[in-house]
């Protein structure tokens, strides 16, 4: 749980030292994108070995229909996400849709685990992107929204959506958890 921890420290830091202390970080030149980029490859790296060496502890016992919202929610979670690339009508929809797709990724993983690492992990995760957001408005609080382009584009988002979806649904099973209902 340590490196879990740890790992979910590292990430945040890493995260927003940009917005606690953008001085500091411009003083960093392009260095400083490298280190950013090491540490959240260390913070990832921590997270999965902290998480997955985790002890299994319960603290609630999800009902099984949750894996049918999660499912659902992860569909969702990786469009949104995308949306932060579109160049298509749904472009400048959503401010921030890369931390809006990690809330819901959050919220669809806290839906269907219910042990202590599961809680830490994706709780941590929720409460960075929230954090994040808040941030990140503070220190821009006007948004020059883009303008929406071709809807074709759009059909192509929903397509990479569902291959996406489908690959990540095939690492789960290779790593051994099945994501759909038996």
């Amino acid at each position: 749980m340590g490196l879990l921890v740890l790992g979910l420290l590292i990430w945040v830091g890493a995260h927003i030292f940009k917005r606690v202390a953008p001085e500091q970080r411009a003083a960093m030149g392009d260095k400083g994108k490298g280190v950013v980029a090491v540490l959240l490859l260390v913070s990832l790296g921590l997270m999965i070995w902290g998480y997955r060496g985790a002890e299994f502890i319960p603290v609630w016992n999800p009902p099984s229909f949750m894996v049918h919202i999660n499912n659902l929610l992860m569909v969702i979670a990786v469009f949104v996400f995308g949306m932060s690339a579109t160049t298509g009508r749904l472009r400048g929809k959503m401010r921030h849709p890369q931390l809006t797709s990690v809330k819901i990724w959050a919220v669809a993983h806290l839906l269907v685990n219910g042990d202590l690492a599961s809680i830490v992990l994706f709780g941590g995760m929720l409460a960075w992107a929230v954090l994040e957001v808040i941030l990140i408005n503070k220190a821009v609080p006007v948004w020059d929204r883009p303008q929406p382009g071709e809807a074709k584009k759009d059909v192509v988002l929903v397509v990479i959506t569902l291959v996406m979806f489908g690959l990540m649904t095939g690492v789960h099973a290779w790593l051994g958890v099945w994501p759909f209902p038996g």
